[in-house]
């Protein structure tokens, strides 16, 4: 019996692909943060930890151990009026060197009114040769909260990496009401050495965080936010959308501004439990 979360090699002589799917939708109960629906396929899983107020705070996990070329991930959270959540990753995602295709990661994001989301997932770390084509889809309704915060690492440095040709294409799309309100595209490679040297994108530094804020009252953290990120990187508000951008060389000298913006940002749910520096 074939199974989606191996990596076996079929009758026909080809690898079988990791693929995962896990969906998530939260309720309000007595002023608490609850599940509504939880659904998994494959090597997608979502674990609960216990928290110390109303909140909830979700877990998504990749059983398959990282990701390459042809491999499907699928999340899906869906956070109702009145609740609080934050979803984090169990640990950094790996994304190995492709023998062909693309690894193709989409996240779909839903807050409803007076409810607060933070997409928290530890860093994305891409190795020579890799390919990933991530999306993210975020529906906020007109009183909604979110902390957007996406850190990648081009190759470790501790490790002696260097990533000279990878892919990474990632796709931003949020909407409030309907209408759009952010949108980008960040493209990276093949020849991603050349580019990473490029001042206008890392200026010759392997690591990188974009953090979005979009509230009513983000223009209050701009310049505390703006103080943290220092000489690499910056920091603007405009229309309700605080957008910032780090970049460091090393994961370990961006994770020491990322951690202290993210408990500026994320209210007083500050840093996942998961996380550590």
């Amino acid at each position: 019996m074939n199974d989606h979360s191996t990596l076996d090699v079929t009758s026909e002589g080809m690898p079988q692909r990791a693929y995962g799917s896990a969906r998530l939708a939260v309720k309000p109960v007595n002023g608490r943060t609850r599940i509504a629906t939880l659904y998994q396929e494959g090597c997608a899983k979502i674990r609960l930890p216990e928290t110390d107020d109303n909140s909830l705070e979700a877990v998504i996990i990749n059983t398959s151990g990282g990701l390459t070329g042809g491999d499907e991930m699928r999340w899906q959270f869906d956070v109702a009026n009145d609740c609080r959540a934050q979803v984090t990753t169990q640990a950094c995602e790996r994304i190995y060197k492709s023998s062909g295709g693309i690894a193709d990661v989409a996240s779909a994001l839903k807050v409803g009114d007076r409810a607060s989301l933070a997409w928290l997932p530890q860093e994305t770390i891409l190795f020579e040769g890799s390919a990933l084509k991530r999306n993210l889809t975020v529906d906020l309704a007109e009183t909604s909260r979110a902390l957007i915060v996406e850190p990648v690492v081009f190759g470790r440095k501790a490790m002696g990496e260097d990533v000279q040709s990878c892919i990474f294409r990632d796709r931003w799309r949020i909407r409030r009401n309907g209408k759009l309100i952010h949108a980008e595209d960040f493209c990276m490679g093949p020849d991603t050495a050349s580019m990473l040297a490029r001042p206008a994108l890392l200026g010759g530094m392997r690591t990188m965080a974009t953090i979005l804020l979009l509230d009513a009252n983000a223009e209050r953290y701009l310049e505390p936010c703006q103080k943290i990120i220092g000489t690499k990187g910056g920091a603007s508000f405009w229309s309700g959308k605080l957008l910032a951008r780090l970049v460091d060389g090393d994961a370990y000298s961006l994770r020491k501004r990322l951690v202290p913006l993210i408990e500026l940002l994320n209210e007083k749910a500050g840093v996942p439990k998961v996380w550590s520096i």
